[in-house]
């Protein structure tokens, strides 16, 4: 059986919805993050990491100053780092389940996201997790690891991919 399923597909799919609620079915034993948007009045202003244990920071923002740009947002890979790869670490030590929402052109300025993501992946934990659509050589050789089940999410297929996630995290 496959160890990580990896969720991808087009803006607005139900990829984190999808995440959300696996995290409620495994009751806390669940480690890691996921990624939401920062709206103000409507419009979409930046993306926050929100960690499972209660911790969040601001991984990307229109207001950021910074080397690293996705489209009009400046990416703070130190927030990542800290945040981010750090929950990655304890899921990865302490969690039946490691959580990564997302593996995404942002995150992958980081190296240390980089090594910590192919650590896990390669480590036989169960993970769950998005990645980017778009072609990107690191993220593609992700995908076509041995453990990765790759699995395309639309809203037609919701709730068939939460049945396909429900069973395999019931199973083992």
């Amino acid at each position: 059986m496959k160890t990580v399923y990896l969720l991808t597909g087009p803006p607005g799919s139900g990829k984190t919805s999808l995440i959300k609620q696996a995290v409620v079915m495994m009751k806390g034993r669940a480690g890691g993050f996921y990624t939401e948007e920062i709206r103000s009045r409507g419009v979409r202003q930046g993306f926050r990491l929100v960690t499972l244990d209660g911790d969040s920071a601001i991984l990307a923002h229109v207001d950021i100053r910074s080397r690293q740009r996705v489209s009009r947002y400046g990416v703070d890979i130190m927030s990542l780092e800290r945040v981010g790869v750090t929950a990655l670490h304890r899921a990865a030590e302490h969690g039946d389940l490691v959580i990564v929402d997302e593996i995404g052109k942002m995150e992958l300025f980081s190296a240390s996201f980089r090594e910590t993501v192919a650590r896990i992946i390669g480590s036989g934990k169960k993970v769950l997790g998005t990645i980017m659509l778009a072609a990107n050589p690191w993220a593609d050789a992700i995908k076509r690891q041995e453990p990765v089940n790759l699995i395309w999410v639309t809203r037609a297929n919701h709730n068939q991919v939460l049945r396909e996630i429900q069973d395999w995290l019931t199973h083992e």
